[in-house]
């Protein structure tokens, strides 16, 4: 927490690269009502960021468009992301108090700027979690996540060479732009980051095209699963899960679900959905035992693959633990390690679960003697899968039902995030309706009331 305001005094300090072709550090329009906020005076619920492990809904003026290029959109759904919980928590570093929260969402078109293509007054639409120009290096391949144009945070390029995209309500670090846990989000090149959604593809579907379906496919498709591949999954959470069904997809001959702890009931319920995934839950090894070992006792040599659905933010051991709250590091190697000594010699690994900064007691020798491929799959480029995806849940191959549970009102979300971080058994994927939103489509959870 203290490194996140750390970051924020010397982003102050230092200024931002000013190259940016939108508006940035517009997390809220309450920060500036003549400047955001719509001129009808209209106020809308959305649940902003008050300090660690602390969220509140509260009401705060509608966005107005800023720019030719912006679209306001109307949502008619939004959910919590583990990644959210890493927000949650004051680990994401340059969040300040009343920050708009929330990356995946979906509504209709509510109004659009004059120089906006293809979209109109109540088209309904899925945004993708980044902002992308459309006209950059990156862009122009379809590698929206890495937007040269979209985020002018000095602290971010100095930490990692480069910058990310800006996101929607991930911080300033990424643009600090007002996220989608809310009932108006202004959208920066409505054009170009939002995907219309076809009449026979609900909300309840189409949502999670924003994020957690691109996100998944990109972990498994840029780590390599091929035909035959054994496959390990750190993390058992809505990413993990996904990422078990589509490894399959591709031809993986086998897939480990690896958890434990408080979300250890998620072994069992993605077995439910899909019976031929493997589970091992590291609370229960033998004594003695490993995830490393036990792996390897599965299958000759380990996986062929692992894959990290985690994040680096959870420590299990006590030296990781006190390093981090001393401020020494930000992440934790100890799921890195496991997969890079599970996996079986030039075995592959790929980081999907988010880690933010520096991490020690890496296994770097491990990695370089036994020829591992350790992959960064990077913020997942949702342009450039997202009309596939569409087109594999309009054929029925992609269901992303399987991983949702719960629906619940925006009024309750600050509620839903307690239970997402407590990992309450039972609430896997969640819906998060607003007063714009239709009824429950076929096959989709009910209202549950909080």
């Amino acid at each position: 927490m203290a490194l996140s305001q750390g970051a924020n005094y010397v982003e102050k300090a230092i200024g931002h690269t000013g190259d940016a072709t939108t508006e940035q550090n517009m997390t809220n329009p309450a920060r500036d009502r003549e400047k955001y906020a719509d001129p009808s005076g209209e106020t809308m619920k959305a649940l902003v960021w008050m300090g660690k492990n602390t969220v509140e809904v509260v009401d705060t003026p509608k966005p107005r468009i800023l720019e030719d290029t912006d679209v306001i959109v109307k949502v008619t759904g939004s959910t919590v992301c583990g990644s959210d919980l890493h927000l949650l928590h004051g680990v994401v570093v340059e969040l300040q108090k009343g920050d708009i929260l929330g990356h995946e969402f979906c509504g209709k078109v509510d109004k659009v700027g004059p120089a906006v293509k293809g979209l109109k007054e109540n088209d309904r639409v899925v945004c993708s979690f980044q902002i992308a120009c459309g006209q950059c290096m990156y862009c122009k391949r379809k590698l929206s996540s890495q937007c040269e144009r979209t985020n002018d945070n000095k602290v971010e390029n100095i930490m990692y060479g480069g910058r990310t995209a800006g996101m929607l309500g991930y911080s300033h670090f990424t643009g600090g732009f007002a996220g989608g846990q809310a009932e108006y989000v202004r959208v920066a090149y409505g054009d170009v980051n939002l995907l219309k959604l076809p009449d026979d593809v609900p909300d309840e579907k189409g949502l999670y095209l924003s994020d957690v379906l691109a996100t998944s496919w990109n972990c498994v498709v840029d780590t390599g699963v091929k035909e035959g591949d054994v496959v390990a999954i750190w993390g058992s959470g809505p990413i993990g899960q996904m990422c078990a069904e589509m490894s399959f997809m591709n031809g993986a001959k086998r897939v480990i679900i690896i958890d434990g702890g408080p979300a250890a009931w998620r072994l069992d319920f993605i077995q439910e959905k899909l019976p031929k995934v493997e589970t091992l839950n590291f609370t229960d090894l033998p004594k003695g035992e490993s995830i490393t070992s036990q792996l390897k006792k599965m299958e000759h040599g380990g996986p062929d693959v692992a894959l990290e659905c985690a994040a680096g933010e959870y420590a299990k051991g006590w030296a990781h633990y006190f390093e981090m709250l001393a401020g020494l590091e930000t992440d934790t190697s100890e799921i890195i390690n496991e997969m890079i000594t599970s996996v079986k010699n030039f075995g592959r690994c790929g980081v999907t679960g988010v880690y933010v900064g520096f991490t020690n007691h890496f296994n770097i020798g491990a990695l370089m003697e036994r020829g591992i491929r350790l992959i960064g799959n990077g913020q997942a480029p949702v342009h450039l899968y997202w009309e596939k995806l569409l087109k594999m849940i309009q054929s029925g191959d992609l269901e992303p039902l399987h991983m949702v549970t719960h629906r619940y009102d925006i009024a309750d979300i600050d509620k839903v995030y307690m239970k997402f971080d407590a990992r309450e058994k039972g609430v896997q994927k969640v819906f998060v309706q607003t007063k714009f939103s239709d009824p429950p489509c076929e096959g989709s959870p009910e209202l549950t009331k909080l």
